[in-house]
């Protein structure tokens, strides 16, 4: 049985030795077969260096080094379709995520179940903005999804092969790894922890690339901002039917209707402004469709081990 550890880096030089020293007595004390597999995401520091100085020292290292920078899901990604193991574990190299869980992890594995992934009690390090919005944003997803995605849990998670082989069964480009694994079914179980600060350096996912993803997560297993979209265009009907009504009785009826442009300018705005949302989000769904269609690699690799 071997163990295949994923571990996607960006400019992570300053935690990666740390990481290391921790992962490998872990692995090595759980006295199986082990992998562990460094994706380097187009670091700008020396964090590929040091991948190769392990990979040199030790025959159960190895490296992708991408040519680019092609973002934390598409790394993890490229980790994924190289794995050999039976069993498979994502984590970060920010050891936020203590490696020392796997070890329970697995543990549960041995248990009958196919997926445990890592709950978060507590988030420390993190301004209280970003815990507000993570935990708002999962508890919207859950709501919209017709899936049951774990709520508070990142990418750092222990599964079997057989959801493995499902994942890369998966062609889509816009990848929400966490999202697909719930979807894939299995047996799922998680483990509680209180989530670290990062050791050192900055984290690579800002305001932007979070809203990224979440809108990844919501447009790739949810078709409710379509439907949001249909609803918002029944409510102005119903609302423009209404105000016709209220002119005719009001210049019919009652002959008290005094003609201004400020109702006039607010329901145009307010009627583009739904219009403008609807093409947008449905612009975002024919942007998918585009980038499946054009087929292009997932990634490029500069070179590997």
């Amino acid at each position: 049985m071997l163990l295949s550890l994923i571990v996607p880096v960006y400019n992570e030089e300053k935690n990666l030795s740390l990481f290391f020293e921790r992962s490998h007595k872990v692995l090595e004390s759980l006295l199986i077969p082990f992998e562990i597999i460094f994706i380097n995401d187009g670091s700008k520091d020396e964090s590929l260096a040091l991948i190769k100085s392990f990979s040199k020292n030790y025959d159960s290292i190895r490296f992708i080094d991408l040519s680019r920078n092609f973002g934390h899901q598409i790394a993890v990604s490229a980790g994924l379709d190289y794995a050999k193991g039976d069993i498979v574990c994502i984590i970060d190299a920010d050891l936020q995520d203590p490696p020392e869980l796997i070890r329970v992890m697995l543990d549960k594995l041995k248990k009958g179940y196919e997926v445990v992934y890592a709950k978060r009690k507590t988030r420390q390090g993190e301004s209280v903005f970003k815990t507000w919005t993570a935990k708002m944003f999962y508890r919207i997803l859950s709501r919209l999804t017709t899936i049951e995605i774990p709520l508070d849990s990142g990418d750092f998670r222990l599964f079997d092969k057989k959801v493995l082989d499902v994942i890369r069964q998966m062609p889509e480009k816009n990848k929400f790894l966490r999202g697909q694994i719930a979807w894939a079914g299995f047996e799922q179980t998680y483990v509680e922890y209180d989530r670290d600060a990062r050791h050192a350096g900055e984290t690579g996912y800002n305001f932007r690339k979070m809203l990224r993803l979440a809108l990844d997560g919501i447009t790739s297993f949810s078709n409710a901002p379509l439907k949001l979209v249909t609803y918002f265009g029944v409510i102005v009907s119903v609302f423009a039917f209404i105000a016709t009504l209220f002119v005719l009785y009001s210049i019919y009826v009652i002959k008290s209707f005094v003609p201004g442009w400020g109702s006039l300018l607010i329901s145009i705005l307010f009627i583009g402004g739904v219009q403008m949302i609807a093409i947008g989000i449905i612009g975002e769904y024919l942007s998918r469709m585009n980038q499946n269609l054009l087929n292009r690699p997932l990634y490029v690799v500069r070179e590997k081990n």
